[in-house]
């Protein structure tokens, strides 16, 4: 990671965009912003991916980030399937998860897009889900932090660097975040915060247009506007999402008109996002293995649900969490009967077969799988585990290195490879790859320790030992630049 220099300009740009402070920017008409002017200028979209990689460590090493396969790769297809029907789209994107019962999403530099587990949980449909990444989308597409710096270049240090570490735990964790910036000068009350009310318009705008053209219910954001809207009228303590996306009634109106000017067809709910919601009701949300098994019971035995298989998947979850492995797996078996290729299924029937340790059976499911789907992070990341509680490293190792080559950031990954090659015993690859691991939540110091060690194992290796040096190199660089962010 090349050193980084956080300038005023760009540091003011980053709590305008978070928090709503920019001074916005109008438009003649209802065409597209050209971006080739005050935003490129401003900032270049290599600062911008260099910036999204600093806060995503910030947020891997402060926040509950989700390191669930299945959810995150749903999460994952069902952004990109909204980001294929975007325009403007000049940065890789990237999708995550984080374990928090608050509704809100939110997205910054280099194309990165956080959703709270509280969303899944109050969203109906997968229309209402997809309204809220197309309107993040958005942020990003049209560089709405890049154009915020434009109005941003007069704002005072003092004021900058009070606000950095507030806004940065903002990102991760709301009420913290809020916490801390109540205590600074700039923004002592709510009050002072004003929106970026056209860039929130601009967003409702496009991200409906990418909603429709990604064969989305348009319906869905108005939906999802209104019943927030209904929820929180009243409350003294609105979620996070209503505090840097406000809901006047024109915004909701305006949904609700826009959604009417396409054509009238009916879009069938997806079985995928039912599945995660239980999914994360069953495993992030809280609730007491009692509650959550008594959620799904009733209802299947009120017929009150989108699909009755998501509430199976739910009850059959929720046994499994209570001990109940003989209970779970015939609930199981009859979905994978019925759907044999779906990963939520496969992904708990493996926890299963490995429970039981009837491990050659889990990895003649997956390699099955795997025939299928083999570019899968399900499938994979699984196969691996099992290979590694089986005992068989030299079968994981290239599955994680390959996992790891497409995807630098799969942290899971990284943490499955040191335990298969602490397993195996090579003691330099552990301590190698424990410190790959320790710098993706930028703790670049440990990760440097760790390559010492690394270091000391590889006397005998020369093409190692000038890799580990060149990577020590390299963090004491990224740690520098970490300091100055902070």
């Amino acid at each position: 990671m090349s050193k980084l220099t956080f300038s005023k300009s760009v540091i003011a740009g980053t709590l305008a965009f978070i928090l709503g402070t920019a001074t916005p920017v109008a438009y003649a008409n209802n065409d597209l912003p050209d971006l080739g002017t005050a935003a490129v200028n401003t900032f270049s979209l290599e600062k911008e991916t260099e910036y999204g990689d600093a806060y995503m460590r910030v947020i891997r090493a402060s926040a509950p980030m989700l390191n669930d396969p299945v959810l995150n790769q749903y999460l994952t297809e069902l952004g990109n399937k909204l980001v294929a029907h975007a325009t403007g789209v000049k940065t890789p994107f990237y999708f995550f998860l984080l374990r928090n019962d608050e509704i809100n999403a939110f997205a910054f530099f280099g194309g990165h897009v956080g959703v709270h587990t509280g969303l899944f949980l109050n969203a109906d449909t997968e229309s209402e889900l997809a309204s809220v990444l197309g309107h993040e989308i958005t942020h990003v597409t049209q560089r709405h932090l890049a154009r915020s710096l434009e109005a941003q270049e007069k704002s005072s240090t003092a004021t900058i660097v009070g606000l950095l570490g507030a806004i940065l735990l903002t990102v991760a964790s709301p009420q913290a975040g809020m916490a801390a910036l109540a205590t600074t000068q700039a923004l002592a009350t709510q009050a002072k915060i004003n929106f970026t009310r056209l860039h929130e318009k601009e967003a409702d705008r496009i991200g409906m247009q990418i909603l429709v053209d990604a064969g989305f219910d348009p319906n869905g954001a108005a939906n999802f506007f209104g019943k927030l809207a209904s929820r929180y009228r009243f409350t003294t303590k609105p979620p996070q999402m209503l505090l840097t996306h406000p809901l006047p009634e024109s915004r909701i109106s305006e949904a609700r008109i826009r959604a009417q000017q396409y054509p009238l067809r009916h879009i069938p709910d997806n079985l995928n996002f039912q599945l995660a919601k239980a999914r994360i009701q069953v495993r992030f949300s809280g609730y007491s293995e009692a509650a959550v098994l008594s959620i799904f019971d009733q209802q299947l035995k009120h017929n009150r649900y989108s699909f009755k298989s998501a509430a199976e998947y739910g009850k059959a979850l929720a046994l499994f969490r209570m001990d109940k492995f003989d209970e779970s797996e015939l609930i199981i078996d009859e979905l994978l009967a019925s759907a044999p290729n779906n990963l939520f299924f496969i992904d708990t029937k493996t926890d299963l077969l490995t429970q039981k340790e009837d491990y050659k059976g889990a990895i003649a499911l997956l390699l099955k799988e795997q025939q299928i789907k083999p570019t899968s992070t399900v499938v994979n990341t699984n196969l691996a585990n099992v290979y590694i509680e089986d005992g068989q490293t030299e079968k994981a190792i290239p599955l994680l290195e390959d996992l790891i080559f497409f995807d630098k950031q799969d942290q899971l990954a990284y943490i499955l490879l040191n335990q298969a090659y602490k397993k195996n015993g090579n003691k330099a690859m552990e301590h190698y790859v424990k410190a790959e691991s320790l710098a993706l939540a930028a703790d670049y110091k440990t990760a440097i320790d760790q390559l010492n060690f690394a270091y000391k194992q590889s006397k005998d290796n020369p093409l190692q030992l000038a890799r580990i040096e060149a990577r020590i190199r390299q963090f004491r660089q990224a740690d520098r630049a970490m300091e100055a962010l902070q």
